[in-house]
C-alpha cells in the first residue's frame, strides 16, 4: 500500500456536490482524525507506508549497497597494502584486529560518502512530492500538515538509522573474514575486550545517526522551499562542503564551534578510556540545535504552503 493509496481521500458522490480531493477536505467524516485511537492508527500506516517506500525505491536501495561495499573496499585495500606502515590511527589498526575496520569506515565515511546519501532521501522528501504532483493531497489529508512533516522527518531518521547499521555491519563483517579479531587498542592506547569494543561500535552508530538526522532536518527544510528534489539535494549537499571547507580553515576557527560538521567527527572519543561523553554530548546539543531551528523552518514552510497553487 502507498502512501497515495492512504493519504489520497475519496471522491465524493455527485450528491454531496463535491468536485474532488478539495471538496472532501473541506467536508471530512465526522471523527475521521478527531478520534485518537483512529488518528494513531492513521498515523502508524502512513509512517508504515513512508518507510516502504524509502526502502523499496531502487535508488535508495544501490545507496545502501554502496554504503555496505566501501567498507569492503577498505579492508581489501588494508589487506593488500598490510605490508605498509601501520601507524597509530584507527586505520592504520585494522591489519592487527578487524574490529577496528567498523572505526576506521566511519572515519572515511561520515565527512562526505554518508550525508550524501542521507541528504538525496531527505532533500527529495518534500520537493519529491511536488515534482509528482502528490503533495496537494497530501496536504489536504487529515493526518495534519504537522503530523505530515512528523512522518517525514521519522523517515529520515530511520533511513539514517538504517545507513549507519549497514556500514557497520559491513565492516564488522568484512573485519572479521579478512583479519583477526581480540582485544582491541584504543586512541588513548587501552586494551580493551573485544565485546565492550562493540557496545562502543554501538555507541558510534547511534552518535553518527543522530549526526545525519541533524543534516536530515536542514535537507527537508530546504525540500520544502522547492519543487526540486535535485535542487534540494544540492544545496544540501553544498551546504556539507561548505562547512567542511570553513572547518579546515584557521581564519574562520571561530564559527567552527556551530558549523554541523565540526561535530561530526566526535564519535571518535567512544575509543577513548574514558570515554570524553562532554565533547559527544556537545556535539549531539548542537544537532538538537540543527533539528529543532530547521525543522521549525520545515513547520512554518509547509503549513502555509498554498496547497490551491
Amino acid at each position: 500500500m502507498s502512501v497515495r493509496e492512504i493519504v489520497t481521500p475519496a471522491r465524493p458522490d455527485a450528491r454531496d456536490g463535491g468536485t474532488g480531493p478539495a471538496a472532501t477536505a473541506r467536508t471530512p467524516e465526522p471523527g475521521t482524525w478527531r478520534g485518537s485511537g483512529a488518528g494513531a492508527r492513521h498515523l502508524t500506516r502512513l509512517l508504515a507506508s513512508e518507510i516502504a517506500l524509502t526502502f523499496r525505491r531502487p535508488r535508495n536501495l544501490a545507496m545502501l549497497g554502496v554504503l555496505a561495499i566501501v567498507p569492503v573496499v577498505i579492508g581489501v585495500a588494508v589487506r593488500v597494502a598490510s605490508e605498509s606502515d601501520a601507524g597509530g590511527s584507527i586505520v592504520g589498526q585494522i591489519a592487527g584486529n578487524g574490529l577496528t575496520l567498523t572505526f576506521a569506515a566511519f572515519a572515511v565515511m561520515m565527512p562526505i560518502v554518508l550525508p550524501l546519501t542521507v541528504a538525496v532521501v531527505a532533500g527529495d522528501a518534500v520537493a519529491g512530492e511536488a515534482a509528482q504532483g502528490t503533495l496537494r493531497y497530501l496536504l489536504v489529508a487529515p493526518a495534519g500538515r504537522t503530523r505530515l512533516l512528523l512522518v517525514k522527518y521519522v523517515n529520515v531518521m530511520v533511513f539514517c538509522l538504517a545507513a549507519c547499521a549497514v556500514v557497520a555491519l559491513s565492516a564488522l563483517a568484512a573485519g572479521l573474514v579478512l583479519f583477526p579479531a581480540g582485544p582491541v587498542t584504543l586512541l588513548s592506547g587501552t586494551t580493551i575486550p573485544a565485546a565492550e569494543a562493540l557496545l562502543r561500535a554501538g555507541v558510534v552508530v547511534l552518535y553518527a545517526t543522530a549526526g545525519l538526522a541533524a543534516l536530515g532536518a536542514v535537507a527537508l527544510a530546504v525540500s520544502t522551499l522547492t519543487e526540486a528534489p535535485i535542487g534540494a539535494v544540492a544545496a544540501s549537499v553544498v551546504l556539507v562542503v561548505v562547512s567542511q571547507v570553513l572547518t579546515a580553515i584557521p581564519q574562520v576557527a571561530a564559527v567552527r564551534p556551530i558549523l554541523l560538521t565540526s561535530w561530526w567527527g566526535a564519535f571518535d572519543e567512544a575509543l577513548r578510556t574514558p570515554m570524553a561523553a562532554d565533547r559527544m554530548g556537545r556535539g549531539l546539543f548542537v544537532f538538537a540545535a540543527y533539528a529543532l531551528i530547521f525543522g521549525s523552518v520545515a513547520w512554518s514552510r509547509l503549513t502555509s504552503k498554498d496547497i490551491t497553487a
